[in-house]
């Protein structure tokens, strides 16, 4: 007997909810269904395993092999064996600094609200209130007053020593830098492993090195011959000896900077940016309490949820538009960041246009460049006809533990901007 089947349901709500990193508003691209979080300049990380890799491989070949039928066996074999086991490791501490979230701050949806706001107060119709959030704010570090910057990009206050990366576009907590051999940006959750890949790779320099002159110097003394003719006979171990000795001082002179930056409790951005060598440093906790706090300190967790389904919103409620807020930057005339376009009032804006993100030559965010006290006003910026109509607002948690606000126009408020709104006032005037 044949029995028809429940008929499939037709409404969006049914069909399963995309990932958080199917709809990720950074630049970051994403392996094996978001389980590694790589950064735009990914590519990249293909050269580095190949300058690691190339020569390690030539070494065990050329200069490893022979030097275990000089040595005893188990010392000759173990020449190899702690180059291949050396570089694996070097080759996870790059993986563990590239693919995991270098401490992004998850961006909020709405702007948060300015300190002071009543979403009970009510204004005259046509009325847009001049509330706006200051650019600046002061908190305290260890008895320091440090500055923090609303970003426009992700609409959130950052937390101390964040920064906006502009290559990834994504605040990062105790942002470093972005490395472009790595491709990823060096935070709060990856440091240690940058630092521990630095180090290692500056040792495998100094043991390719040495064991290349051991070669050349058996070559030496079997043959009964100088230096020079015995480096005729391994042009391999000559190559590696001048590879190993350029690599040594870029990786080396690395490593050495980062061990200062470690005992003083800088970051890169920080150290080049504030120079706390000419003023106070308020993170510095002493030598040996820095560098606990690099090496001997859980790692947080990720504050993202990359392969969490993102869960459907309800309707949103509309709300007047007398509790309104602006961003900082909400006055000017620019453009929609996350989709890079002009936005008009027809599709739903109120107007605003692209945000500008600076990019300095280091790939560091120039955001924190201004230092400017106040936001344009954007009671300008905002059309009041026909604004009596109702602006969806619904709270939600930023990222910073703030309360904050949509600025998503409803479809009320979108036939008010088309028109609708002027017959509305002028049977409201005739009625009254």
């Amino acid at each position: 007997m044949y029995v028809v089947g429940p008929p499939q349901s037709s409404d969006p709500s049914d069909v399963a909810a995309p990932r958080t990193y199917q709809t990720w508003k950074g630049s970051n691209i994403f392996f094996l269904q978001g389980r590694f979080i790589f950064g735009p300049d990914v590519r990249s990380l293909l050269l580095t395993v190949s300058l690691i890799a190339a020569p390690v491989t030539i070494f065990c070949v050329f200069v490893a092999r022979k030097l275990m039928d000089d040595f005893s066996y188990h010392l000759g074999i173990s020449i190899m064996v702690v180059a291949v086991a050396f570089t694996l490791y070097i080759l996870v501490l790059l993986l563990l600094t590239s693919g995991r979230d270098p401490g992004i701050i998850p961006r909020n949806a709405n702007p948060p609200e300015p300190e002071g706001y009543d979403g009970t107060v009510e204004v005259g119709g046509g009325q847009t209130p001049l509330l706006r959030l200051p650019r600046m704010k002061d908190v305290a570090v260890n008895g320091f007053t440090v500055k923090v910057k609303y970003c426009d990009s992700c609409m959130l206050y950052r937390p101390p020593r964040c920064s906006h990366c502009s290559i990834c576009d994504n605040c990062v907590e105790r942002f470093d830098h972005h490395c472009p051999w790595v491709g990823q940006c060096i935070g709060l959750r990856n440091y240690r492993f940058f630092f521990m890949f630095v180090f290692s790779t500056t040792l495998l320099c100094i043991y390719v090195f040495g064991f290349c002159w051991v070669y050349i110097t058996r070559i030496k003394n079997a043959e009964q011959t100088t230096i020079w003719r015995a480096m005729t006979k391994t042009p391999a171990s000559i190559a590696l000896i001048v590879y190993t000795f350029i690599s040594v001082w870029f990786v080396g002179g690395l490593t050495v900077f980062h061990l200062y930056l470690i005992s003083t409790n800088q970051t890169t951005y920080e150290n080049f940016r504030y120079r706390y060598d000419r003023r106070a440093n308020p993170y510095h906790r002493g030598v040996v309490e820095n560098f606990k706090e690099i090496f001997f300190t859980s790692i947080p967790p990720s504050k993202n949820k990359f392969r969490a389904r993102i869960p459907q919103e309800p309707g949103l409620q509309p709300r007047s538009v007398g509790g309104g807020f602006i961003s900082p930057n909400m006055g000017k005339t620019v453009g929609d960041l996350e989709l890079g376009r002009k936005t008009t009032w027809a599709e739903g804006g109120a107007g605003v246009g692209d945000y500008e993100r600076g990019l300095n030559n280091d790939g560091l965010d120039n955001k924190d460049g201004g230092f400017d006290n106040g936001s344009p006003d954007l009671s300008q910026g905002l059309p009041t006809e026909g604004m009596e109509g109702r602006a969806t607002l619904h709270p939600r948690r930023s990222s910073w533990g703030r309360k904050s606000g949509s600025w998503e126009i409803s479809p009320e408020v979108l036939a008010l901007a088309a028109g609708v709104g002027e017959s509305n006032r002028v049977s409201n005037g005739s009625g009254s």
